[in-house]
C-alpha cells in the first residue's frame, strides 16, 4: 500500500507520527512524507480560539504551512497518488485539508488528544470556547476514515456515531530511546515535561520536599517549564534540585537513560486519568524503573512493569521514590522489567500492528 504522511505536525517534539511511519514502513507499506511542521506550541493552539492576535499569528502561519503542503500534493496525483493518507498528531485542521486534497483516500487521523479535552486540563475557561472546540473535534473526526487513538479511555470519548472509526495504537517511543539504554545508570530520579496540570508537578515537587526535610532526598534531575513551573520551584524551595530548563530533543534521551528511576504523572484531571503519557514509554524504553499515578489506563498498559501511586499523593510519592532509591535489587528488577516490557511492546513494530491490521 502506498502511504503518505502529510501535514504540520512536528517529530521533534511530537515524534509519535514518526513511530507510526516507521511502523508501517517495516510492515512492507511505502510511505512518503508531505510534512511542513508547523511551530505551533499546544497552548497557543488553544489560544488561538479565544484570542484575536494570538488567532492571527496562528492561522497566518498555518496558511504559509498549507500553501507548501497544496504546492507539494501535486506531486501525489495520478499514478501516484497514495492510498492512504497519515495525518500527524495535532491534525486537527490538517485532516480536513488532506481529505480535500485526496478526497478518495483513506485519510488516518493520529487523534491523541481531543481540542476541547485539552483546553480543559490547561485551564481554559468559558462554555463557548469548550462548544468551538467541541466541535471542532467532531469535525476532524468526522473528515478521517480511521481515527487512531492511544488508549482505550480516550477512544471512549469519540461520539458514539463515529466509533466505529476507531483504533487502539499505543503511544510507542522512538528507536533513540532504545539506543540511549544504559547498563549502570547514577542513582537517581529524573522528571521531564511542560509542566501541565495533567502531570501533576506540583505534586511532585512536594514530595521532593518531604524527601528533603526528611534527609532522604536522592539526586533529582527536573527537565522544562511551563504553566505550573513557579509553583513547582516555590513549593521545592530550597531543595536541593538540578533544575534544567530545556534539553535539545536529540540529548533527552540520554539525560534520561542517565538516571535510574523516571517520573511519570501524578495529575488529577480528568485527562491524566485517561492517558499514558509519552515519557511513561519513552523512560521505560531507556531504562528507567518508573513511577507513575494508578490510573486504569496505566495498569493496563504497564501491568507490573512500574510502581504506582495515588494521584496527587505527594506522601505515597516520596515514600516510593525512598524504597526505590533505597533497595539496589528491586530497583533493578523494576528496571528490568521496563526495558523488557519495552522491547516487547513499545517499539515502533510493535505498536503500530492495530492499525496495519486494520487498514489489511
Amino acid at each position: 500500500m502506498r502511504i503518505l504522511a502529510f501535514g504540520t505536525y512536528n517529530t521533534a517534539v511530537h515524534p509519535r507520527v514518526g513511530i507510526l511511519v516507521e511502523g508501517l514502513r517495516d510492515a512492507g507499506h511505502t510511505v512518503s512524507e508531505l510534512n511542513e511542521p508547523l511551530r505551533v506550541s499546544t497552548e497557543n493552539r488553544v489560544a488561538a480560539l479565544s484570542s484575536p492576535s494570538a488567532a492571527l499569528s496562528f492561522f497566518g502561519s498555518l496558511a504559509a504551512n498549507w500553501s507548501r503542503l497544496v504546492s507539494g500534493s501535486f506531486s501525489y496525483r495520478g499514478t501516484s497518488k497514495p492510498d492512504a493518507i497519515v495525518v500527524g498528531y495535532l491534525g486537527h485542521f490538517d485532516v480536513l485539508l488532506a481529505r480535500l486534497l485526496f478526497p478518495r483516500a483513506t485519510i488516518i487521523l493520529d487523534h491523541l488528544i481531543y481540542a476541547s479535552d485539552t483546553a480543559a486540563d490547561r485551564g481554559a475557561k468559558g462554555g463557548l470556547l469548550r462548544r468551538v472546540l467541541t466541535g471542532l473535534d467532531r469535525l476532524a473526526l468526522s473528515a478521517a476514515t480511521i481515527v487512531v487513538y492511544d488508549t482505550p479511555a480516550h477512544a471512549a470519548l469519540a461520539p458514539a456515531s463515529l466509533r466505529h472509526k476507531g483504533v487502539v495504537v499505543p503511544v510507542g517511543a522512538p528507536d533513540e530511546w532504545f539506543d540511549a539504554r544504559e547498563t549502570n545508570p547514577v542513582n537517581g530520579v529524573v522528571f521531564y515535561g511542560l509542566y501541565t496540570p495533567l502531570q501533576g508537578s506540583p505534586t511532585i515537587a512536594r514530595a521532593l520536599r518531604i524527601l528533603a526535610d526528611r534527609g532522604d532526598l536522592p539526586p533529582v534531575t527536573m527537565v522544562g517549564t511551563g504553566q505550573d513551573y513557579d509553583e513547582v520551584r516555590r513549593l521545592a524551595g530550597d531543595a536541593e534540585v538540578t533544575w534544567v530548563d530545556w534539553v535539545d530533543p536529540a540529548d533527552l534521551p540520554a539525560v534520561v537513560a542517565h538516571h535510574s528511576i523516571g517520573l511519570g504523572i501524578v495529575g488529577t484531571t480528568e485527562k491524566a486519568q485517561r492517558v499514558v503519557p509519552n515519557k511513561v514509554y519513552q523512560s521505560m524504553a531507556a531504562g528507567c524503573a518508573i513511577i507513575t499515578s494508578d490510573t486504569v489506563p496505566q495498569r493496563e498498559v504497564l501491568g507490573d512493569a512500574a510502581t504506582y501511586v495515588p494521584a496527587g499523593d505527594a506522601e505515597a510519592l516520596a515514600d516510593a521514590i525512598r524504597d526505590l532509591i533505597g533497595d539496589p535489587e528491586r530497583r533493578q528488577a523494576m528496571r528490568a522489567r521496563a526495558a523488557e516490557l519495552a522491547d516487547h511492546a513499545f517499539t515502533h513494530q510493535a505498536v503500530v500492528a492495530p492499525l496495519v491490521e486494520r487498514l489489511s
